[in-house]
């Protein structure tokens, strides 16, 4: 029984659950249903962020292209079908493949370079991207952007609201369980000696060049997925959402959360993204502050839990284990 209650696979999907009742709480009239389109998008995000986490925190590799993957995997996808008439399931087969490719040949880029040259790199390769949604009307809707529906899944089943929040849910612990069960094995173990030391993880057998292909194929893939996600959730896509702003605020769930740390990224991307809508909006003088209390959150990250927010839980923890244990005597 104490194996189970520990298992972190079992924890995974315990907050899956967990996170599924939000719909019939919105129906029971105890959320607004904008909260449940809201934090269908956070776990979204979390997602695409869950991809840079494991490129920046386990490869060390920095990114700033993130979000031209993300948009052009959503509008793949819209076009798909939409346009084509294509199932959902080879749309979004079609539209992970695609930018997953052009993330390799990224990763082949940083063989070349690191550091912020590679962000800059990766941030050309995402302005780029963006410009293209901007001019390709017949395949992006220009400035007008993309629209698409919510999909049916294996030609019978049509999800609405609900049932694609299910879904994005569903995907999501889908994802946390392949990360954790890939950075805690040879994967993870050799990302995270690529980023101690290159020369150190070469000496220990270590292939750069396949790892960090591998670290920009998932980060690419993972952006995907939630691009796809994002567009027939949203039902909509915009050039103007697929921006350097959009690319920083990963960054930033990553920091804020905890680097290196699967739970930390899903509350990471709450911060940054679900707070500011949930709460912030209400005040009509926060709701313009979000880049100024973004920066100073991740300052005061730094100083105080430079391995992320997702500590403080621990330190809580041990705060009241001592509390408990000085009751006791």
């Amino acid at each position: 029984m104490k194996k189970l209650i520990k298992n972190p696979h079992l924890h995974f999907i315990f907050l899956g659950l967990l996170l599924m009742i939000v719909p019939k709480l919105a129906e029971m009239g105890l959320f607004k249903v904008s909260y449940v389109t809201t934090l269908g998008g956070t776990f979204i995000l979390a997602i695409a962020a869950l991809g840079l986490n494991i490129l920046l925190g386990f490869s060390g590799l920095v990114s700033l292209g993130t979000a031209g993957f993300m948009g052009l995997a959503a509008y793949l996808s819209a076009y798909f079908t939409v346009d084509l008439g294509l199932s959902f399931e080879l749309s979004l087969i079609l539209a992970v493949v695609i930018p997953t490719i052009v993330g390799i040949l990224v990763g082949l880029v940083s063989l070349k370079i690191e550091g912020i040259y590679l962000a800059i790199a990766t941030l050309a390769v995402s302005e780029i991207l963006r410009k293209t949604f901007e001019e390709f009307d017949f395949f992006t809707g220009g400035f007008s952007g993309k629209t698409a529906s919510y999909p049916t899944l294996l030609g019978t089943y049509e999800l609405d609201r609900a049932g694609m929040y299910y879904f994005v849910v569903a995907v999501l612990i889908i994802v946390m369980l392949i990360t954790y069960n890939m950075m805690n094995g040879r994967l993870g173990r050799a990302l995270n000696a690529m980023r101690g030391s290159e020369a150190a993880s070469q000496a220990m057998g270590v292939n750069l060049l396949n790892h960090r292909l591998i670290a920009f194929a998932l980060a690419t893939m993972y952006a995907s997925i939630a691009g796809v996600l994002y567009v027939h959730f949203i039902k909509y896509s915009y050039p103007s959402i697929w921006t350097l702003k959009l690319s920083l605020d990963f960054l930033a769930m990553i920091v804020i959360g905890g680097l290196r740390s699967i739970y930390g990224t899903l509350l990471g991307a709450f911060i940054v993204f679900a707070v500011p809508d949930l709460f912030l909006k209400q005040i009509p003088f926060f709701s313009e502050m979000s880049y100024v209390l973004n920066g100073v959150l991740i300052i005061l990250v730094i100083i105080f839990y430079p391995n992320g927010l997702i500590n403080m839980f621990a330190d809580i923890k041990r705060l009241f284990n001592k509390l408990s244990k000085g009751e006791g005597k």
